[in-house]
């Protein structure tokens, strides 16, 4: 039987160690990670910061085949202080201090941080708690992402902003029709020729025949 890629291999590039696939590293039961997605260094929950989900219950969901740089961040909601008041301090954190614990309804949660599929993130960005990055997004190195991403976007800078989309509306909606992440390896790996071409009329019309094949 032919070798398939291993989305269980930690090291999946020979005799390199400073690229993982991510999903087989992960001990924290709250972070969610796809098939091949990867990460350019050897520790990916170290950088999981402010991350205490038995308290705040949030998830950190990620695709599959997402490329993660090295030095990316990913702050969870416990980085969030209470701004609706006069002191952003957080008394209840530290001994001695006179206030107890806020309950979960006081405290300014963002939900689950959640990045699609085959999204492409530039080594030092910074991903704030609560955000929704689409499938198919490029997000700028050194980049603080604060709000929602829609699919087949570039972003860049800090707060990070849309450049402009990656295709045209057609395109992107033939995409999302065909979740090729979601094919069988041998499928994949037949559709490389497809996904690695840059003549995107040529894209548009394989993609139209794999999701809805003429008639004999």
């Amino acid at each position: 039987m032919e070798d398939k890629p291993d989305p269980n291999a930690v090291f999946p590039v020979p005799n390199v160690k400073t690229v993982i696939y991510i999903k087989p590293t992960i001990k924290n039961k709250n972070i969610i990670v796809g098939d091949f997605t990867y990460f350019s260094d050897a520790d990916f929950e170290r950088h999981v910061t402010h991350f205490y989900p038995d308290f705040y219950h949030d998830k950190l969901i990620i695709g599959k085949f997402c490329q993660i740089g090295s030095d990316v961040e990913f702050i969870m909601n416990g980085a969030n202080h209470q701004m609706h008041c006069v002191s952003t301090f957080p008394f209840y954190i530290f001994e001695k201090w006179n206030e107890q614990t806020p309950s979960l309804d006081k405290m300014p949660l963002k939900g689950d941080t959640i990045i699609g599929n085959d999204v492409w993130i530039g080594q030092n960005a910074v991903i704030l708690p609560g955000v929704t990055i689409g499938d198919g997004v490029i997000i700028g190195t050194k980049s603080v992402v604060g709000s929602n991403a829609e699919p087949y976007s570039i972003l860049a800078g800090n707060p990070a902003k849309v450049i402009r989309k990656r295709f045209d509306d057609e395109l992107i909606a033939l995409l999302l029709a065909l979740k090729w992440w979601d094919f069988p390896i041998e499928e994949i790996n037949a559709l490389i020729p497809v996904l690695h071409n840059n003549n995107l009329e040529y894209v548009k019309q394989k993609i139209k025949e794999i999701i809805a094949p003429p008639c004999s």
